[in-house]
């Protein structure tokens, strides 16, 4: 790769993230000014220095669905926020497993039998003849 190359991929990098730091902070601003600086999911409250930890998630993961009501927005603590994209990641990690536990075999165990089974008899009192 050239020099030019490699500056003409940096400017167009810099430029994407100039963009996406503008966006943010047009959508932010108004998140900030429509709902109370009050963390969605834990409820923690927000003012000051401590304000930059109050993030912006959009609900549907689209940064560029950004309706003047709001309604795809939420304030979410940086933590909160986090966990949030973390769970979506976790899901998607699960999606290609199997579906049904059943089907699944091992030679050391076999999964159709039911460690549970007569637990409910046992707490009722009543005892296996």
């Amino acid at each position: 790769m050239s020099s030019a190359d490699d500056k003409n991929i940096r400017q167009i990098v810099s430029e994407a993230h100039n963009s996406q730091r503008d966006r943010e902070k047009t959508y932010r601003e108004k998140a900030l000014k429509m709902f109370p600086w009050i963390c969605g999911h834990c409820g923690r409250e927000f003012e000051g220095k401590r304000l930059k930890e109050l993030t912006v998630h959009h609900k549907d993961h689209n940064h560029d669905n950004n309706p003047p009501d709001g309604s795809n927005w939420e304030l979410l603590c940086i933590y909160c926020h986090d966990n949030e994209h973390s769970r979506d990641q976790v899901a998607d990690a699960y999606a290609d497993g199997p579906e049904d536990r059943s089907q699944v075999s091992s030679p050391d165990k076999d999964f159709s039998d039911n460690p549970f089974a007569g637990l409910g008899d046992l707490l009722k009192g009543k005892l296996p003849e």
